[in-house]
């Protein structure tokens, strides 16, 4: 649906450009995640996944050459664009984010304590892996 006062086929349901501040900390922001998510390439405790689908978030509404880049990295851009299609994670994914959940959570029990803060560690780690596995796989249909 188009404004009346906008020009011909312009839609109102495009956002407005950011203002300059935003837009730089939201590229800060996708700069910041995707190093957390390459760091977590190489740190079984910290999560790549979700600091990419954040950088490629960030990206997309504040840089389109950083969002383009990404989208079309051959590692990346796969997870990227099924994300964006229904959140599709792919059983292999899950996979290795379950054996990792699961190395780093038998690391923390046995080499770090107190007790409290890596039993509340292992419990996020378990409802993120439970909310993982009840994503899509595939598209249906």
């Amino acid at each position: 649906m188009t404004r009346p006062d906008s020009a011909p086929g312009h839609s109102a349901d495009v956002d407005p450009p950011l203002p300059t501040v935003l837009r730089w900390l939201l590229v800060l922001l996708a700069i910041a995640s995707l190093g957390l998510g390459i760091a977590g390439i190489f740190l079984p405790v910290l999560p790549t996944v979700p600091f990419v689908l954040l950088a490629a978030w960030a990206a997309a509404r504040s840089s389109p050459r950083l969002a383009r880049w990404m989208e079309e990295h051959p590692h990346m851009g796969p997870h990227i664009r099924a994300w964006r299609r229904g959140g599709i994670v792919p059983r292999r994914a899950k996979w290795l984010a379950t054996v990792m959940m699961a190395c780093s959570a038998t690391g923390l029990l046995l080499w770090i304590g107190p007790w409290w803060p890596v039993l509340a560690t292992v419990g996020v780690m378990a409802a993120v892996d439970l909310w993982l596995w009840l994503r899509p796989e595939e598209l249906p249909g």
